[in-house]
């Protein structure tokens, strides 16, 4: 089975790649010649990741899953949700989205924030979406190297450790990608 992958960002295809099965050949918008950025116009995480694997199929012919992720923090309604890439500006700065998040609650003590993930896969002209949430919170700073987006300030519950202290072993099999993925990778295998 082949299938594309919807992203350019390197280190998310590298985390995908360690959770798909060897008989699944995985292919990158680079590797089917789409360099464009496709568009996420959609209100909802959900809407996102059906737009992106629908345009995906539509414009290339491949049958493709999508993600896309949202941090949720309690205090902040929700935000950035839906906007996390963009929440400090256009030029997606996860440098500059953690140093506005972490400047947005400082006057609080309710840090309770999740990660949700959604993909949608498009494969025979059909969809299916897969939800994976991490529940945890905000640190007040900035720990560990691994990882990106906003991984150095989340800490998931019941770990001492931000995800960008973890290993991506240790990530995978906790995180709201991971999560979703198993259920993708269970719904291939049946």
């Amino acid at each position: 089975m082949q299938l594309v992958f919807a992203t350019n960002n390197q280190n998310k295809l590298k985390e995908v790649q360690s959770l798909i099965p060897n008989h699944i050949s995985l292919l990158s918008l680079s590797d089917i010649g789409c360099f464009e950025d496709i568009p996420e116009t959609q209100p909802t995480i959900e809407g996102n990741a059906i737009q992106k694997a629908e345009y995906v199929k539509a414009n290339y012919g491949y049958d493709c899953f999508a993600d896309d992720t949202g941090l949720e923090v309690e205090h902040l309604n929700g935000a950035p949700g839906v906007f996390s890439a963009r929440y400090a500006g256009e030029q997606k700065d996860s440098n500059a989205n953690m140093t506005l998040l972490l400047q947005n609650l400082q006057h609080t003590t309710n840090r309770a924030a999740q990660f949700k993930t959604v993909i949608a896969l498009n494969l025979n002209g059909k969809t299916q979406t897969f939800t994976g949430i991490c529940k945890g919170e905000i640190t007040d700073n900035k720990h560990g190297n691994e990882g990106f987006g906003y991984d150095p300030i989340f800490q998931p519950l019941g770990y001492q450790q931000t995800f960008a202290e973890m290993t991506m072993e240790v990530k995978n099999k906790i995180s709201h990608r991971g999560i979703a993925l198993t259920k993708l990778v269970k719904f291939l295998t049946k």
